[in-house]
């Protein structure tokens, strides 16, 4: 088990982002079958990090660049559930989805990564 503590790096003034805000969507079925989201905005702090970076996708059709950060935070995000789809993380001016969560609690107790693709991809 590792000995290693980040909780004070985390929560450093130097490295936490306390702008972050999560957008969770509350799935109901209407009447005609469809799903309806209810969605809920709650600001958050964490520290974000580059994951892959930027990586251009080459087609035929075309192009496009997509890449992920890393989200370490306490706040619960989630990456779907029953009655939830996955959170959106708003940051640096752009909307993420959280795909993959991880437990991070042998490094601080209480704290999760989540990895996170841009909502709007960018291309030609």
């Amino acid at each position: 088990m590792p000995r290693l503590n980040v909780t004070r790096v985390l929560n450093s003034r130097e490295f936490v982002d306390r702008t972050l805000v999560c957008r969770r969507n509350a799935q109901t079925v209407g009447n005609d079958g469809i799903a309806v989201d209810t969605p809920t905005d709650t600001p958050f702090s964490g520290v974000v990090t580059n994951d892959q970076g930027d990586i251009l996708k080459r087609f035929p059709e075309g192009s496009y660049v997509t890449g992920s950060i890393m989200v370490h935070s306490k706040f619960p995000l989630v990456a779907g559930a029953d009655g939830l789809d996955a959170d959106l993380v708003q940051w640096n001016g752009g909307w993420y989805t959280v795909f993959n969560i991880s437990d991070w609690t042998t490094y601080g107790p209480g704290f999760t990564v989540a990895l996170c693709t841009p909502v709007k991809l960018s291309g030609s």
